[in-house]
């Protein structure tokens, strides 16, 4: 066993966040009023530790009363299951200010099963509390961008937009939509998702109008009138008639205005098929509006994608599919203590190569 620093100079300096939770007084300190507000982690509850496993609270108290708190190590994050690697920017957030140094797989880059993700070394208490925050942040952000990389390559060169915000939790909706915009996917509805990201955000406007509004025209040639230039013209066009009808109706209106035409109709009507992509894109080629897209959405996965590429759809929009996503697993292993190599049974002590991991902190 590799001997364990004590300290006996006393505590080094630390950079913990100032109320950061150190014992389980601090923890029985916590005060909520879950009447007044969401019940998601505000950022400073996350720095401060309050998003971790009771365990690491009494790891950490342990550690501090035998003076071990600043033993040197080098922990590891590996994956279960293969996918594309996402989160770790937050991970950089939370780390932000402590003595350590990390090395990553870039995100939005390819990991196998088991390979090392992740590697952070420094003093214990820097980042030891924090496993349960920073597994979390990788796993379920990687488990998004993984089925958005599954959707854009059945998609290839067609665009593919996240509509899954309304799925989650509106606390994680930013944080999914970027994951998926970071697994390939070309845009993101949710406002904060876009913007994170740089960009706009992506979107028309919904059923409800038409349905306020009581024509499809309508809707399309006030849109057309009222929206930015660069707002592309693309019309829902399933709300009152056959969806082929309605096209040509909006293609009409609008003429070479018109971007595209959206094809949403409900599971009760059969969902959009393949049949009816066909026809609605030969209906148009057959009154010279070649130039109007086909846009797709509603319960889309990669087989349906392909299927409907196939039939002439140019884009589409999807959900549930991409935020639905099961986390990937993330497990975090001390493989060093104290510059010795060490691990629990079954692991390979020492650190893992991993020819993708670069230096992003210290």
């Amino acid at each position: 066993m590799p001997t364990m620093p004590t300290n006996d100079g006393g505590r080094e300096p630390s950079s913990n966040t100032p109320g950061e939770i150190r014992t389980l007084d601090d923890v029985r300190a916590v005060r909520v009023d879950s009447t007044t507000r969401f019940y998601s982690a505000e950022h400073d509850e996350i720095r401060r530790g309050l998003t971790t496993d009771i365990y690491f609270v009494r790891t950490r108290q342990i550690l501090d009363k035998l003076q071990l708190g600043r033993t040197p190590v080098v922990g590891e994050i590996f994956p279960r299951k293969p996918g594309i690697l996402a989160g770790v920017g937050e991970v950089l957030h939370l780390l932000e200010g402590k003595q350590v140094k990390v090395w990553a797989v870039p995100e939005g880059g390819e990991f196998a099963s088991k390979d090392t993700v992740m590697r952070i070394e420094g003093p214990y208490e820097e980042f030891g509390m924090f496993e349960t925050t920073i597994l979390g942040l990788l796993a379920s952000s990687s488990g998004w961008a993984t089925a958005a990389r599954q959707v854009k390559e059945a998609a290839g060169a067609r665009q593919v937009i996240c509509f899954g915000a309304r799925h989650v939790h509106p606390a994680v909706a930013p944080v999914m939509e970027r994951a998926a915009v970071i697994g390939g996917v070309d845009g993101a509805s949710c406002i904060l998702a876009a913007k994170l990201l740089g960009r706009e955000p992506s979107g028309t406007v919904p059923h409800a109008i038409f349905l306020i509004v009581g024509d499809t025209v309508k809707v399309a040639e006030a849109y057309d009138e009222l929206m930015p230039p660069d707002a592309a013209r693309i019309i829902l066009v399933d709300t009152f008639k056959d969806e082929a009808e309605e096209a040509l109706r909006v293609a009409e209106a609008l003429g070479k205005r018109l971007a595209g035409v959206r094809l949403d109709t409900p599971g009760e009507r059969g969902g959009v098929t393949s049949d009816l992509v066909a026809e609605v894109r030969a209906r148009l080629d057959q009154a010279g509006y070649n130039h109007v897209k086909i846009f797709v959405s509603g319960g889309l996965n990669p087989d349906k994608i392909r299927e409907l590429a196939a039939a002439g759809a140019h884009a589409f929009g999807v959900g549930s599919f991409i935020s639905q996503a099961a986390p990937i697993d993330m497990t975090l292993d001390l493989k060093e203590v104290a510059g010795e190599r060490i691990a629990k049974r079954g692991r390979i002590p020492g650190r893992s190569p991993n020819g993708k991991l670069e230096p992003v902190m210290g």
